[in-house]
């Protein structure tokens, strides 16, 4: 079975469905069970047409139900204009429904949510093991959300930052269960650049591809965080990387310069260093220098603060951090960082040990803890 092809035939059906007229609700119930029957089917009697198979069997699916809630009348008409089984309509609406599911009425949860259902072709059930909630949970959550959406045309112009946004919202969440959220963002990244010539979208892309190339090293055997610095660079996956880099160059030469392409320069700088003594710190500052000018975000800012203490050393790293709110996430750990750097052993490990109770999960607290213990050991000689 392959749950690859199904799942790349998802959008496109779903929007052939929608052209019809069927409402957008409706029409992603008969698309989901459409592709449980192909699962069902397929392996003993692969058609010759998976789209167009795939289109016939919604099709029929949400007739069925639309008979068991509408009039006769709605009935017959929508029975009179069932297409004769044949190749379906090459009419790609996979962008449309990518703006569809990122609608700015959709809290950010939902319109992920929604993007993996529709878009992505995951179940339910995947999408609730991924995020580590209930079925049930997931399952009103996603129904709130095409009830929201469900009287949108789908020819309506939308937004590609937005998309771009949950897109990426979907790679930070990492993986976990039978689905792996980083490789499945991907996919979809790479499905929407196949639509929409944006330098945005290859931004993207080269973005997710160069961190994801890092994976690897970014866990110790027992499962402890590696910091960048420490990784092993052997470890690495050059392909993702030079296939990043290519997509980033193209996008830049471009010269229209968005978020996504400067965060993606900024990991190709760090992925073209053989060591991380060799890291470009004076053109990384640069570049966050061009992130503050799009972004003007804090958190953009906290990553600066980090660049300069590199660069220029760590007490102007520490001059920037003192500009910034002190309550920022890892405001403390960047802190703790460059009093290390600067040589203050006792502040850094008093200021790790504070981070690791902020900390965001469980893996970073173990990290931030053992920070802090290596310091005191040391001072404790």
């Amino acid at each position: 079975m392959n749950e690859a092809l199904l799942r790349s035939l998802t959008p496109s059906v779903l929007g052939i469905l929608v052209r019809r007229g069927a409402d957008f609700a409706a029409a992603e119930d008969a698309v989901q069970d459409a592709l449980v029957e192909a699962v069902r089917v397929w392996p003993a009697d692969p058609p010759r047409d998976p789209k167009g198979w795939l289109v016939t069997v919604a099709w029929r699916r949400f007739l069925d139900a639309t008979r068991a809630e509408t009039a006769r009348r709605r009935r017959e008409d929508l029975v009179d204009e069932e297409p004769v089984p044949g190749p379906a309509p090459a009419v790609d609406d996979t962008l449309q429904l990518y703006f569809l599911c990122a609608h700015p009425s959709l809290t950010p949860s939902s319109a992920v949510a929604l993007t993996l259902r529709a878009v992505g072709g995951l179940t339910t059930r995947q999408i609730a093991r991924a995020y580590l909630v209930p079925e049930a949970t997931m399952a009103q959550r996603i129904s709130r959300a095409k009830r929201t959406v469900s009287e949108v045309r789908l020819d309506r112009p939308g937004d590609v930052a937005t998309v771009l946004r949950v897109l990426y919202l979907v790679f930070n969440e990492g993986y976990s269960g039978d689905v792996d959220l980083v490789a499945e963002a991907i996919r979809l990244t790479r499905q929407l650049a196949a639509v929409v010539d944006h330098p945005e979208v290859a931004g993207l892309l080269a973005l997710m591809l160069l961190h994801h190339a890092r994976r690897a090293a970014r866990t110790a055997s027992d499962g402890s965080l590696v910091p960048l610095a420490e990784q092993d660079r052997s470890r690495w996956d050059t392909v993702a990387i030079a296939e990043g880099v290519r997509i980033l160059q193209a996008a830049l030469a471009r010269d229209r310069l968005g978020e996504f392409q400067a965060q993606a320069a900024v990991a190709a700088l760090h992925a073209d260093a053989l060591t991380a003594e060799e890291t470009d710190w004076v053109q990384i500052v640069e570049w966050y220098d061009e992130l503050v000018g799009l972004t003007d975000s804090p958190v953009v800012r906290l990553n600066r603060a980090v660049a300069v203490g590199e660069a220029d050393g760590p007490r102007a790293g520490l001059a920037e951090l003192a500009a910034l709110d002190a309550t920022l996430p890892r405001h403390t750990a960047v802190a703790a960082y460059l009093h290390e750097r600067d040589g203050d052993l006792t502040t850094a490990a008093r200021l790790y040990a504070e981070a690791a109770h902020r900390a965001p999960d469980l893996a970073e607290r173990d990290h931030l803890t053992r920070q802090a213990a290596r310091l005191n050991a040391r001072g404790s000689r």
